[in-house]
């Protein structure tokens, strides 16, 4: 993929956006087709059901898939032990349980989280603590997580979201140095490099989804990674009852062992068609991409997400989603930052989560599909982000005026 002169041109003959009507104002949408479906045809996942199906796996307990796809696991990511399971969600508490957190501890993680996250701190017992996010990157704070460390706090939940990567070489320094342990949920940014390893490889336990949208999908499903022994015979002993609770299926297995295969790559191609998004929103005022630019770190996208400042770009968030869904283009709103709207017994805030509320207000999201469009879909992107901020005065106008006639 050019990155430079070529993209440079094609976008050049989209800079008139002004000329553009959004689709809002009864303009033509960019992509009628919508966005691109998700997962997209695979010959080779097609492949893998016919085999489960011949050879019978597709509706027994026990196949081959699953423990082929346990192994190619462990290889990947260069671990001992894998456990799969039938949710990402679920995986969180098992990592949990795992490492012995239970009633009076307490769990730290970002104050802007996926909320499972939350839910699966008090699924045993424990009490969450949030901490605030790094300005930068709106990634978990390490100075923050120190703070709101206290005497009950026992593990850290690390989240890497929408492309960022938490700093994990020194988030377990500071975990070590305090007695703490870590579940690493990289459920966002499967095969992604940071500080030199796989993300979900530095925790004590990591964790994995391959949820229906996720970039290793199976419609629902989760994995946990490990190096000590021990914590994965606690977590296996919790999951056997008789008979295994939330397993992952062998036809789930069977078509996540293909994409795992390609994961690397279509990571890659992702992470250009994103430096070819951060260089068309260059003169856009008011959005900034979360993750930096290509370092030594390798991020991973199932979002891309960027901080948006509605001041400057001139229209609300909602109005700029609901604007860029009209043109074809998935994007969304970030998550609900995890202390708006719930009862402060529920958690502990260790700093005053300023930034994490920022968050709530400002991030949003594209879904990845369209980057394995390469630089087709980029453009597309970009020009519709710059048709609708062209427009911004004339879109917040009609809003206006249909609140008023609504009333």
């Amino acid at each position: 993929m050019d990155a430079s002169g070529n993209f440079e041109a094609k976008l050049l003959t989209q800079k008139d956006f002004s000329s553009q009507r959004p689709a809002l104002l009864g303009g033509s949408p960019v992509r009628p087709e919508g966005p691109p479906d998700w997962p997209g045809a695979d010959a080779d996942v097609r492949a893998a059901l016919d085999e489960a199906f011949q050879c019978g796996d597709w509706g027994k307990y026990h196949g081959a898939a699953l423990p082929a796809l346990e192994a190619a696991l462990r290889e990947y990511h260069h671990v001992d032990h894998v456990l799969t399971c039938g949710s990402g969600t679920f995986a969180v508490e098992l990592a949990l349980r795992a490492l012995k957190v239970g009633a009076g501890d307490e769990v730290l993680l970002a104050g802007y989280d996926y909320p499972g996250n939350f839910f699966a701190v008090h699924a045993v017992g424990a009490m969450p603590v949030l901490a605030d996010l790094d300005p930068k990157h709106w990634q978990l704070s390490l100075a923050s997580a120190e703070r709101a460390t206290g005497p009950q706090c026992k593990t850290i939940i690390a989240s890497h979201l929408h492309g960022g990567l938490i700093p994990m070489r020194q988030l377990m320094d500071l975990a070590r140095r305090r007695g703490l342990t870590v579940v690493e949920d990289a459920a966002q940014c499967p095969g992604a490099v940071v500080d030199g390893r796989k993300a979900g490889t530095w925790g004590d336990v990591g964790v994995l989804s391959f949820g229906g949208s996720k970039l290793l999908t199976a419609g629902r499903g989760g994995a946990l990674l490990f190096r000590d022994e021990e914590v994965w015979q606690r977590a296996r002993a919790y999951q056997i009852r008789g008979n295994v609770v939330c397993p992952l299926a062998e036809l789930q297995a069977a078509v996540l062992l293909p994409q795992l295969g390609k994961l690397d790559g279509r990571n890659a191609r992702r992470r250009e068609s994103v430096a070819l998004l951060r260089q068309g929103l260059r003169d856009i005022p008011g959005l900034r991409l979360l993750a930096a630019d290509a370092g030594a770190d390798l991020p991973a996208f199932y979002k891309v997400g960027m901080q948006f400042d509605a001041t400057a770009f001139g229209l609300d968030r909602s109005l700029l989603v609901k604007a860029l869904r009209a043109e074809g283009i998935a994007l969304d709103e970030g998550f609900s930052a995890l202390h708006v709207g719930r009862s402060p017994r529920r958690f502990r805030a260790g700093d005053p989560l300023s930034e994490a509320q920022r968050a709530h207000e400002g991030c949003v999201v594209l879904h990845h599909p369209i980057l394995l469009e390469g630089e087709p879909g980029v453009v597309q992107v970009v020009r519709v982000i710059g048709k609708v901020w062209a427009w911004r005065e004339e879109l917040q106008n009609a809003q206006l005026l249909a609140r008023r006639a609504s009333e």
